[in-house]
């Protein structure tokens, strides 16, 4: 039995001056329809990393090699299953990364299909953007952000929530997470459990294992994960001044 050989490639995009010194590159070619055997990539990526979920593999920027999609983040791998690159794709015509660029479509297509019934909103008066922010009761930053909320929605930052209880589904944190979702009031709740106020512990049917499972899905290494509108990933904690002038540098961006 032959062991999947794995090449794991970085690409990193140069600093200004470093592009600068090097020859103009050619305008990107357009994205490579592999005649690949999916079925063999397929395979080849459930058998070195078993756990693995396929949602979708297409065709790449990169000659030989398919675009494969595992819940939001990106692979490529070479048409007969042998390759496989991880890390940031950089288009140094743009100094963009590509990877990023389609982990931020399927970041967009996940989110979308979480309507508002399975999320708790601060809504703005005025909103101009809409995040999303993955949440656990007990994180600092997490209650740092919440407690700043009057500050986002007036500059026109409506929060919507879902919830990552970072301990697992069978946590304190969870618990807590349960309780203010089966609350009469949710907003009221969310407020009282992250400023320590006592929340009535209750039970009801609850999205917060959904929740969970979605953040999992998506990615990201600790709360608050923030997400823009479009699915780009904004990280962690910003203030609410900072916050806004990202989203607006974003807007401007994806404005063609």
């Amino acid at each position: 039995m032959h062991l999947l050989k794995i090449s794991m490639v970085l690409f990193f995009a140069f600093t200004l001056s470093v592009a600068m010194a090097q020859p103009r590159l050619n305008k990107p070619a357009a994205p490579v329809a592999v005649a690949a055997n999916d079925t063999a990539i397929r395979l080849a990526v459930e058998k070195a990393m078993p756990d693995a979920q396929i949602d979708s593999i297409k065709a790449s920027p990169i000659p030989g090699y398919r675009e494969v999609a595992l819940g939001a983040r990106v692979i490529y791998v070479s048409a007969d299953g042998r390759y496989l690159i991880q890390g940031s794709l950089f288009d140094l015509n743009t100094r963009t990364s590509l990877t990023e660029s389609s982990q931020t479509v399927i970041r967009k297509a996940i989110l979308a299909k979480v309507g508002p019934e399975r999320r708790i909103i601060f809504a703005s008066a005025k909103p101009k953007h809409r995040i999303t922010v993955f949440t656990d009761i007990d994180c600092g930053y997490c209650r740092k952000m919440h407690a700043q909320m009057a500050d986002y929605n007036k500059l026109g930052i409506s929060v919507e929530y879902l919830f990552y209880p970072r301990a697992g589904i069978d946590s304190e944190a969870a618990i807590k997470a349960i309780s203010v979702w089966c609350s009469a009031d949710r907003r009221k709740a969310m407020t009282d459990a992250k400023s320590d106020r006592p929340v009535a512990k209750k039970t009801c049917t609850n999205p917060i294992a959904a929740d969970y499972a979605l953040g999992q899905k998506i990615g990201f290494d600790g709360t608050p994960a923030v997400y823009s509108a479009d699915g780009s990933q904004i990280g962690g904690y910003l203030a609410p001044a900072q916050m806004f002038a990202t989203l607006d540098k974003l807007a401007k961006t994806n404005v063609k």
